[in-house]
């Protein structure tokens, strides 16, 4: 197990350097010169503009421009954001909290949903629910997160009325952010109706945010099912006059829960891709939406340290899920 691990560390080495080249290139590649975006509306001169370019580093070769900003990152260092002139880790650490309650809801509601719907997909194979169900999860993971969104915002914020549309909750509220989860802070802050507020922001973000996922669980369970019911070991139970709820729940579930629970794992680079759509069509201050505007102001620091604490952590997931999967199936280890 522990030369299994050493591999899969070895691997993620290579991937993270290929990450920071990309976040590093692919800012530049883009039209605009973040130094003249910091004088607004008025001309700046060439010599200040020089000038700033020096204090920013940006007047220097692009190799070594990269090579100082891969050392700052190897000792925790992700740089300084252009316009706010704060470290661009604490303002991740500052936000990610509204991220991973958002991506935590998101994938609750997609595997409530996901795996109940793949299970009578499997048992019902050629039925009208099955049909139903997986045309239901095509629809979902073909349909553009922007145009859901905002069609749920128009019938449940803008018709119905039964949503806020924006923040993480009503501004008649007002308590310490202690964890940085609203759902958390409001609980624990006394205050009557908070959570209610908060979980009620939570909504439709956290609907819109799951579709995808909850489509990709669902067809994942409904294979994997497929396969198990096939088993020997499934036609013994049945016909030992065993309950179809022991068959399904106890013999084929456990064994179809393997591949599922990869596939869960490997959902969360989906949420955090996902979330930046979300986030901005909800105004969810969260990194999605902080990244998103830090490419709009051509914010360098910001756009290469976001990408590259995402991809770490999109990293580490995998490398926990594949540890997971090694310590249930050990042929993945070989």
């Amino acid at each position: 197990m522990f030369g299994f691990l050493l591999r899969r560390l070895a691997v993620l080495i290579p991937t993270f350097i290929g990450v920071s080249i990309i976040a590093f290139s692919f800012i530049r590649l883009l039209p605009g010169d973040p130094v003249a975006l910091l004088s607004g509306e008025r001309v700046m001169s060439p010599e200040r503009h020089a000038q700033i370019s020096a204090q920013l580093g940006m007047d220097r070769p692009m190799v070594i421009q990269y090579f100082d900003y891969l050392g700052g990152v190897l000792t925790g260092d992700f740089g300084t954001s252009i316009v706010s002139k704060k470290p661009v880790l604490d303002q991740f650490l500052t936000l990610f909290p509204a991220t991973v309650e958002l991506s935590f809801c998101a994938i609750i509601i997609a595997v409530a949903l996901g795996i109940p719907a793949g299970i009578i997909a499997a048992v019902k194979r050629g039925s009208i629910f099955d049909q139903g169900l997986m045309g239901i999860a095509l629809v979902g993971y073909s349909m553009p997160i922007f145009w859901w969104g905002l069609l749920l915002i128009i019938l449940f914020s803008g018709i119905l009325q039964w949503f806020p549309v924006t923040g993480r909750i009503s501004l008649m509220f007002y308590f310490p952010q202690v964890t940085g989860f609203m759902l958390i802070d409001s609980l624990i802050s006394g205050q009557k109706g908070a959570f209610a507020s908060a979980l009620s922001h939570l909504a439709l973000p956290s609907i819109v945010l799951s579709t995808i996922p909850l489509a990709v669980i669902a067809r994942q369970t409904r294979s994997a099912m497929l396969e198990v019911l096939s088993e020997d070991y499934v036609r013994t139970a049945r016909a030992k006059g065993l309950s179809p709820f022991r068959v399904i729940g106890v013999h084929a579930l456990r064994n179809a829960m393997i591949p599922v629970v990869t596939t869960v794992g490997l959902q969360v680079g989906v949420m955090l891709a996902g979330a930046i759509l979300t986030e901005t069509i909800f105004s969810w201050p969260g990194i999605g939406k902080w990244i998103l505007d830090s490419v709009f102001r051509r914010d360098y620091a910001v756009i290469q340290g976001g990408l590259l604490l995402i991809a770490a952590i999109i990293m580490t997931v995998n490398l926990i899920v594949d540890l997971l999967y090694g310590l249930v199936n050990p042929r993945i280890r070989h």
